[in-house]
Formats: C-alpha cells, sequence, structure tokens
C-alpha cells in the first residue's frame, strides 16, 4: 500500500537531511514548511517536489495540509529532528503488506538531549502514534503537544524512532517559553484545573522533580538525569505560574493577556521584532 511521509519545518537546516535521508525509501514525502529563512527548502528539494509552504498555526492544522495533499493511503508523519532506523523501517514496509494491519501504529522514540541518548526520567521508553491509515484517522488538536488516533484498535512497533531534541540548554529553554505558553491554553480548555495559587505554583515543581529523578529512575542517567528533572520541575514552575498569570489578569479585567495559542505568539514575536 503506497505511504506518504510528512514533516512540518522552519528553519531546520541542521537536522532535515538526516531525517529526509532516512524516509527516502518511502513512496512520498511531503514538506509543509513555514516560511523558513535557511536552507530548509533547498535540502527539501533535493528529496521531494511536493514543498508547500503554509503560515503556521499549530502542528495540526499545519500537519493536516500535508494530509490533504497526500496521495498514500497509509500516512506517516515525523519531525524533522526525527530518523527512521533501518529496523523500523522494515517494521513499516511489513505492515504495509499486511492484510491483517491494524488501522494505526505507534513508534517507539528515544531521544538525545544535550549530546546524550536518554535512557530514564520518563523520556524513555516514550511510544508515540505516528503510522495511520489515511481513510481511519481522527486529530486531537491542542495548541501544544497535540497528536492523532485512529477509531479501532492501534498497534506498536518496537524498531527505534531517533529524537534529536535539545542540543543543548540554551535551545531547551528557548523552546520552554513556547511551549509553556501554548500549555496555558491547554491547561485552560481541559477539566478541573480550578484556580491556580500558591500551593500549586509551589509544589508542583517539587511533585515533577520527584516523579522524574526518583519514580522514573532519572538518577540512573546522573547528573545528565539530574538537570533534567530539575528542567522538567522548571516547566512545571513556569507552566502553573504562566496559567495563574492569565487567571488573574482576565479576572481582574486587565487589558493585555499574554499570548496562549500558536497565533497569538507568533503575533507577539512579529511585534517584537518590529517594535
Amino acid at each position: 500500500m503506497p505511504l506518504s511521509a510528512i514533516i512540518i519545518t522552519f528553519n531546520e537546516e541542521t537536522n532535515l537531511e538526516r531525517c529526509l535521508r532516512s524516509i527516502s525509501w518511502v513512496d512520498e514525502i511531503i514538506v509543509v514548511d513555514s516560511f523558513s529563512t535557511d536552507r530548509t527548502l533547498e535540502i527539501a528539494r533535493r528529496y521531494t517536489r511536493h514543498v508547500i509552504q503554509h503560515r503556521y498555526e499549530g502542528d495540526i492544522p499545519q500537519r493536516e495540509i500535508g494530509f490533504r495533499a497526500a496521495a498514500g493511503d497509509w500516512l506517516m508523519y515525523i519531525d524533522a529532528d526525527e530518523e527512521v532506523t533501518d529496523q523500523l523501517r522494515h517494521q513499516i514496509t511489513d505492515v504495509l503488506r499486511s492484510p491483517g494491519a491494524k488501522p494505526g501504529y505507534a513508534f517507539l522514540r528515544k531521544s538525545r538531549i544535550f549530546g546524550t541518548w536518554t535512557e530514564h526520567g520518563g523520556w524513555f521508553p516514550d511510544y508515540t502514534f505516528r503510522l495511520f491509515r489515511k481513510d481511519a484517522y481522527v486529530a486531537e488538536p491542542a495548541e501544544v503537544h497535540g497528536g492523532f488516533t485512529v477509531k479501532g484498535e492501534r498497534g506498536v512497533l518496537e524498531g527505534l524512532l531517533l529524537h534529536y531534541t535539545y542540543p543543548s540548554i540554551h535551545r531547551y529553554l528557548s523552546k520552554m517559553n513556547d511551549y509553556t505558553s501554548l500549555a496555558v491554553h491547554n491547561k485552560l480548555m481541559g477539566d478541573g484545573v480550578g484556580n491556580i495559587g500558591f500551593v500549586k505554583i509551589v509544589l508542583s515543581p517539587f511533585s515533577e522533580f520527584f516523579r522524574k529523578f526518583f519514580s522514573n529512575k532519572g538518577y540512573r542517567d546522573g547528573m545528565h538525569g539530574f538537570v533534567l528533572a530539575v528542567l522538567g520541575a522548571l516547566y512545571t514552575f513556569a507552566l502553573y505560574a504562566k496559567v495563574w498569570e492569565y487567571q488573574s489578569r482576565r479576572h481582574e479585567g486587565v487589558g493585555y493577556l499574554p499570548p496562549i495559542t500558536n497565533v497569538e505568539l507568533l503575533e507577539a514575536k512579529r511585534h517584537s521584532i518590529h517594535s
């Protein structure tokens, strides 16, 4: 069965070629780009003629642009900083040949963080749903960390999807600012978030550190695991502090509300650049 692979990009010249090389065997590659200003488009066009440029409004909408353009009966989406291993490739092709294939499959992903493959702390094993029939998928929208699922049974492929995420702490902290702002929207749209107060802001980071470093055995990764656990706690603190800030401003009727959607975040960044 034909397989289309969809990648969304913005200034991914350091990662994209590794990713595209690892999926050069698929029937169709579609790159949906958010008007990159580096060599991303040049690299993409070495591997595919299907390059679409579209203003970024969130992961789910951007990926679905590629899904709608795809000709394959099966869809696979991966990120520019990911790589399909040979073992995973063989398992995917086995699925495509199988008459009894399930409508969708999760991949086992392993992350390289700060130059080290991370084994614990909740980072591994990490199963991410990435392969499905085009006529069976269902979107699960969210401003950040949204995804897709299928109606029916899901399978799991144990071949590794390699994730070259966060090459440095600087990069982690930079992305954390965006992710925590978008996660505020997720929290506010969810059930039972309630009003965030002192106890939640103070205790949640400690709980997150304990979970990552002790419950999920981050200590087995040594200093690397400790730093990641501390950064996870910092992420949690920033998230709940931003929820508190947003709720307080909205309750007080303050004119300016911080950006918590992809569209608002893009607009804030444009304003910052031009001011």
